[in-house]
């Protein structure tokens, strides 16, 4: 095992309020059994990972959708108990984007790396995502921006159906909404009806060219990219089962090196000037063969355990060591490994012997003996919300001596607003459809990852 500066604290915030996030428990792990002392800032009252040996302590953390004031109090509040400087950690897009946005105020008390400011933000935003792509020479789908119902049947006529929907800034969906960050749909009126809802969801509304899955086809590349540049302690993984199936996290996954994946990565990072830890998101085009980026987790990534390797680095161990400027391994690789998440995928945990669980861990019993009666409630009330849905559809009209009213749909579905103007993505004819193009500034030097 590396030789890590144990003195230093490891902080690790998540303002989701999910409590199967596997990544969570994967880091506490990964640090406490290198004799670091973990915090965790996170609503772990009813999740498995509060049970673990290897918390230190529990914070309470921010609410959700708190603004950046209201966390950088709290991160305030959890290093005056923590009483020394420790590696601050964000576990999802949502600490993220605020520990970027405060880490002037935050870095006398917590060790971060350094990266352009901002750029936290522009990478977890799937629209200014595709401008970083095209900037950089990245495959990225086809991505229109519409800014009404009229350019909504323009830009599913020009990508055709199904077509993939996207919010772009899919951490300020509103806590218990039935919106998700990515559907598949399969008509223009669906379009329609989720863009009338952008204000609810906070930010816009994208469209963006489906590429089907398939085997082989989807991938994910995990990395730490330390002081000096280089990207280490991950690598590039396969998605052999995914859940929801064909759109989902990773259920299983399997360390699979692809030298088009790691370049890719390697290209984007250097462009940017990224530095600390990332997870990518692939889908290969079946006709073309070309690797798209879909998404960018400027985060550690919930299946990033499965790239543990011979030496013992894995990217939460990788950001510890390079903080605390420490040597970090030189890497060795474990091809072939696997990782199963045990409640979405039950059978290949019980018949893949060798591989990591999510979960349960010989030498960290409780979470995994927690997860299953907290799972069982959760699937118990998810089908009687479905069965009770089910019968609300089904239930006969009230009888009424009133003649039936026709009902006809509004013209407009409402003007987008979004939190700030961003431009388009990609440029249209006039006749087509009213979209500009996006734009990337280089950056200066300043301004140099589950449950259904």
């Amino acid at each position: 095992m590396p030789s890590f500066d144990i003195r230093v604290p490891a902080v690790l915030l998540r303002t989701d309020r999910n409590p199967f996030h596997h990544g969570t428990l994967g880091a506490v792990r990964s640090l406490g059994r290198a004799g670091i002392d973990v915090h965790l800032v996170a609503d772990s009252s009813g999740s498995p990972v509060r049970a673990s040996r290897f918390v230190c302590r529990m914070h309470p953390p921010p609410a959700p959708g708190a603004p950046p004031s209201e966390i950088a109090s709290t991160l305030r509040r959890v290093a005056a108990r923590v009483g020394r400087p420790a590696v601050l950690i964000p576990m999802d897009d949502a600490s993220a984007v605020a520990v970027d946005r405060l880490r002037a105020e935050l870095s006398p008390r917590f060790l971060l790396p350094f990266a352009p400011a901002g750029l936290a933000e522009r990478v977890a935003d799937k629209a200014e995502l595709a401008a970083v792509c095209e900037s950089a020479g990245i495959a990225h789908p086809l991505t229109l921006v519409p800014d009404g119902p009229a350019q909504v049947d323009s830009a599913v006529r020009r990508l055709g159906l199904p077509v993939v929907a996207k919010w772009s800034r899919p951490w300020l969906l509103p806590a218990g909404s039935d919106l998700r960050s990515t559907t598949v749909l399969t008509s223009a009126r669906e379009a329609r009806t989720l863009c009338g809802r952008a204000e609810e969801a906070g930010s816009r509304l994208l469209l963006q060219a489906f590429l089907p899955p398939g085997p082989d086809r989807d991938w994910f590349f995990h990395g730490y990219v330390d002081r000096s540049g280089a990207v280490r302690g991950g690598g590039a993984g396969r998605k052999q089962l995914a859940w929801p199936r064909g759109a989902g996290l990773t259920a299983v996954g399997r360390w699979t090196p692809n030298p088009a994946v790691r370049a890719s990565a390697e290209r984007l990072v250097a462009a940017l000037g990224y530095r600390g830890i990332l997870d990518l998101d692939f889908r290969r085009d079946g006709s073309t063969g070309a690797y798209h980026l879909l998404d960018f987790n400027p985060r550690p990534g919930a299946q990033f355990r499965l790239f543990a390797d011979g030496a013992g680095l894995d990217v939460v161990r990788a950001l510890h060591l390079d903080l605390t400027h420490r040597r970090l391994p030189a890497p060795v690789p474990l091809p072939g490994r696997t990782f199963v998440v045990e409640n979405y995928a039950p059978l290949s945990a019980a018949f893949r012997r060798g591989s990591e669980l999510a979960w349960h861990a010989r030498d960290d019993l409780a979470p995994g003996a927690a997860l299953w009666a907290l799972w069982s409630r959760h699937v118990v009330r998810r089908a009687a919300r479905r069965l009770l849905d089910l019968v609300r559809r089904t239930a006969p009209a009230p009888a009424t001596d009133a003649h039936p009213v026709r009902q006809t749909a509004p013209s407009d579905v409402g003007h987008l607003r979004p939190d700030h103007p961003f431009p388009s993505v990609k440029p249209l004819s006039a006749d087509a459809l009213s979209v500009k193009s996006l734009s990337v500034k280089p950056l200066s030097d300043e301004e140099k990852a589950s449950s259904h």
